[in-house]
């Protein structure tokens, strides 16, 4: 899966000049955390709630309200917005982009076709598709269990739950307790929990975790 299935389109921009008394109306108004700037048509900066809360004065500060109001309207996103954007394509693979995320501790990614954003990916895209990878809106048996590391197990998994009468509803693999292990994690419908429970026991190492959810 790429980038460009999965982003918010059109995205919501900010102008470099907009106050963040403005800045953060609209981002309440939008339900949105970050959003790229875009000055002359192309990629300015980017700015997060964040950056945009941390630039209002502390409330231990002496200010009035109307001074803090004021300071509040003259000073703009540009003077808070990070200006080193990392950016992705919409041909980037899904995970690439959780990686860059991930690596650089950021929330979101513009997403530019030459110098025009196009979109906006983010953590929040991420886990709405983490929901649909794992079936977390279907009902089914879960399962969590380790598995040797080698070839051909997982085929074997797979193909005795489907022999059995079940239906995967997801799938999704992680590191195991060694280099010689794997853990799986998979929701099946079709079958009962002491089902599953039965034609797995003899193909992984160990059952972590059954329940009907």
């Amino acid at each position: 899966m790429l980038v460009g299935e999965r982003m918010s389109r059109p995205p919501i921009i900010v102008p470099p000049e907009m106050s963040i008394l403005d800045a953060l109306a609209l981002f309440k108004k939008e339900h949105i955390r970050r959003a790229p700037v875009i000055k002359g048509g192309k990629l300015a900066g980017i700015v997060s709630e964040k950056d945009l809360l941390n630039a209002s004065p502390s409330p231990a500060t002496t200010l009035s309200v109307w001074e803090m109001n004021y300071l509040l309207s003259k000073l703009t996103v540009e003077k808070v917005m990070t200006k080193d954007v990392i950016t992705v394509t919409e041909d980037t693979p899904i995970e690439e982009a959780a990686r860059i995320m991930a690596d650089n501790k950021i929330g979101g990614l513009p997403v530019v076709k030459g110098a025009r954003v196009v979109g906006i990916i983010t953590e929040t895209n991420l886990f709405k598709m983490f929901l649909e990878l794992m079936g977390a809106r279907e009902h089914g048996v879960r399962v969590t269990a380790l598995v040797e590391d080698k070839p051909g197990m997982l085929a074997q998994l797979t193909r005795a739950i489907s022999e059995a009468g079940g239906n995967f509803l997801a799938f999704g693999q992680f590191v195991g307790e060694d280099v010689n292990t794997r853990v799986v994690t998979f929701k099946v419908n079709g079958l009962g929990r002491d089902k599953v429970k039965k034609t797995i026991l003899d193909i992984v190492a160990k059952i972590w975790d059954i329940r009907e959810m």
